[in-house]
């Protein structure tokens, strides 16, 4: 059995759980700029490229939820990707308030040159398969608990 953290323990960087998952959201970073740059995009287009290759045409509110980001890192995010040639912003016919982001052509068929990055992401990691999925599991345990801890402490609008 382990003893429980000191007072001082719990104020020392090593024993931050938030500094380890920024460690190692950083040291993804640097990987992911190795292995991207042969693409041509950077890490946060890549993820946007992912959910348009998963789910297709989408809103730009839609994107920013699965992506959990909002309209303004999105915005700039979107017209780099668009000026690469890769994806189409365009108003919706059904809706003129929303904006539809669309692949291009060019941006589908960066989808076979990308087949190869998360084998070589898994690769970097020196875990195997079944220890990356544990991984993520864990990881979006977290994420949901600590989501409900933020919406536990926000107010009823009324």
């Amino acid at each position: 059995m382990t003893t429980p953290p000191t007072a001082t323990d719990w104020l020392r960087l090593d024993q931050q759980i938030c500094f380890s998952l920024n460690a190692a959201s950083r040291a993804f970073g640097s990987v992911y700029r190795v292995i991207l740059k042969d693409l041509g995009i950077t890490y946060p287009q890549y993820l946007v490229l992912l959910v348009l290759w998963e789910h297709g045409d989408l809103p730009v509110k839609k994107l920013g939820e699965h992506l959990r980001l909002d309209s303004g890192t999105l915005s700039p995010l979107l017209k780099r990707l668009e000026a690469a040639g890769l994806v189409r912003r365009e108003r919706s016919a059904r809706d003129e308030r929303s904006v539809e982001v669309r692949l291009t052509e060019q941006g589908v068929a960066l989808r076979e040159r990308a087949v190869q990055v998360p084998r070589r992401i898994v690769s970097a990691t020196s875990f195997d398969v079944d220890e990356i999925r544990e991984l993520r599991a864990r990881l979006d345990q977290l994420t949901s608990a600590l989501d409900a801890a933020v919406h536990a402490e926000l107010p009823d609008e009324d």
